[in-house]
């Protein structure tokens, strides 16, 4: 299992858009994915789950891995999160799985 505090980089936090990128990058994994603020968890994979913790910007989460593809699952997530959902290369590789 693999737990990281990451900061939402982006000013909206986790609304519409990037909790759908975050989504389709999770979904893309075997492994279960997290997101956790305030003691309060919901899966990555859910679009409702994520925007019910209503993150704002700046403020820290942690994403906890847990499986076969932990580590790369983990790693993709953390540097989505981290670019501010910006980064075009990886939300390409994301839109084509």
């Amino acid at each position: 299992m693999i737990k990281k505090n990451v900061k939402v980089k982006n000013r909206e936090g986790l609304h519409g858009r990037p909790v759908n990128f975050l989504n389709i990058c999770a979904g893309c994994f075997a492994s279960s994915i997290f997101i956790e603020k305030n003691e309060r968890r919901a899966n990555a994979k859910s679009l409702m789950g994520v925007l019910s913790l209503s993150v704002m910007g700046g403020e820290e989460v942690l994403l906890i891995a847990d499986g076969v593809d932990e580590q790369e699952a983990a790693q993709k997530i953390e540097q989505l999160i981290c670019s501010g959902f910006s980064d075009e290369d990886l939300i390409d590789e994301i839109r084509s799985r």
